[in-house]
C-alpha cells in the first residue's frame, strides 16, 4: 500500500505547478506580445508602400500631364498667351504651360564667336547693368573668351592662365552650365535665376519682340526711358510677355517706331537684333493632386514641322 504524502509534500507540488503555471502565461503573452507587434509592423509597412505606390502614381500623371502640355505647345497653331496652353484632362490632372521666343535671351555663342567687338560689347554692358564692376567683368569676359578659343596657344590679357586645376575646353559652349567652370564666373553663376536671360540655342540676333529689360538696355543706343515705354507697350495691360493682350508687331519697322528711334539710330543695331525669331521655349508644369512635374523644351518652329532642340524634365 502505497504511502500518503505528508502536508508539505503536497503543498510543495502544488506551489511547483502554480509557478509553472504562471511562466507558461508569461511565455504565452510574450509570444503574443511579439506576434502583435509583427503584425503592425507588417501593417504599418503595407501602408508605407500604398503610400509610396500612390505618390509614384501621382509623379507618373503630373508628367504625362506636363508632357501634354509641351505637345499642345508645339502645334503651329498654338500660340503665346493662347487658352489651350492650359487644360486639365479626365483623371483631373491639370497642365498649365508657358510659351516665350527663345531669341529674346542673349546667345552667348553667337556673342563671343569670332570676338565680334560690338557682340562683345552687348555682353559687357549685360554684365554692368547686373552690378559687376569693370575687372571683374573684363576678367570674366576674357574668361570666356579662353574657353570657346579652339587655339590653344592663344591667351587673353585678364583671364588666369591654364593649369593642371583650371582646363578650358577650347570649343563652343554645349550648355549653360559650362559658365559655372569658367574663371571669374562663380559668384555670377551662384545667384538665383542668373541664366534667365541667358541661351545656346537662338538664331543670334536679340529678337526685339521678346528681349527683357536688361537685355534690351544692354543694346547700343536704348536708354531706361525708351525700354520701359516699348516695354509698357509690347507687355499690355497686365505688364506680361506671352499673353492675350501683348501688342502684335507687323514688322521691324513697328518695333523702331515704338522704341521712338529714328532711322539714323537704329543702325546703330544692324546685325545685333532680330524680329519674330523662330525658336521658342516652352515651360510646363503638371500637376496631379499635391504631385508637381515640369518639362521644359527648346523647339524650331518652321512650317508645320516643329524641330525640338532641347528637352528637359525636373
Amino acid at each position: 500500500m502505497m504511502s500518503m504524502l505528508s502536508r508539505g509534500q503536497i503543498s510543495q507540488v502544488t506551489s511547483q505547478r502554480a509557478k509553472s503555471s504562471g511562466a507558461a502565461i508569461m511565455l504565452a503573452l510574450w509570444a503574443l506580445f511579439l506576434l502583435s507587434a509583427l503584425i503592425i509592423s507588417w501593417a504599418l509597412d503595407i501602408d508605407s508602400r500604398l503610400s509610396i505606390s500612390g505618390d509614384s502614381t501621382r509623379m507618373l500623371k503630373a508628367e504625362a500631364v506636363a508632357c501634354s502640355g509641351a505637345e499642345v505647345a508645339l502645334h503651329p497653331a498654338v500660340n503665346p498667351g493662347s487658352p489651350n496652353l492650359s487644360g486639365e484632362l479626365d483623371n483631373g490632372a491639370t497642365y498649365q504651360a508657358r510659351l516665350t521666343g527663345e531669341g529674346g535671351r542673349l546667345n552667348l555663342n553667337w556673342l563671343v564667336a569670332g570676338e565680334n567687338p560690338d557682340r562683345l560689347e552687348i555682353l559687357r554692358r549685360y554684365l554692368e547693368i547686373k552690378g559687376i564692376d569693370l575687372n571683374e567683368r573684363e576678367t570674366m569676359v576674357d574668361s570666356l573668351l579662353d574657353w570657346v578659343e579652339p587655339n590653344t596657344g592663344l591667351h587673353h590679357l585678364n583671364a588666369p592662365p591654364e593649369s593642371d586645376d583650371y582646363h578650358p575646353s577650347h570649343t563652343l559652349l554645349t550648355q549653360i552650365d559650362e559658365l559655372k567652370k569658367v574663371a571669374g564666373w562663380a559668384d555670377f553663376t551662384s545667384a538665383p535665376r542668373w541664366d534667365d536671360d541667358f541661351t545656346l540655342n537662338s538664331g543670334g540676333p536679340v529678337d526685339l519682340v521678346w528681349a527683357s529689360r536688361d537685355v534690351l538696355l544692354s543694346l547700343p543706343g536704348l536708354t531706361p526711358e525708351m525700354v520701359d515705354r516699348f516695354l509698357q507697350l509690347r507687355q499690355g495691360p497686365d505688364g506680361i510677355d506671352g499673353t492675350e493682350d501683348d501688342m502684335q508687331f507687323k514688322g521691324i519697322d513697328g518695333v523702331r517706331a515704338v522704341l521712338g528711334l529714328n532711322e539714323e539710330q537704329f543702325k546703330q543695331l544692324n546685325g545685333l537684333i532680330s524680329f519674330k525669331d523662330p525658336i521658342f521655349r516652352v515651360v510646363s508644369i503638371g500637376t496631379a493632386g499635391k504631385a508637381k512635374r515640369t518639362v521644359q523644351m527648346v523647339f524650331r518652329r518652321v512650317g508645320v514641322m516643329p524641330s525640338v532642340i532641347t528637352w528637359k524634365e525636373f
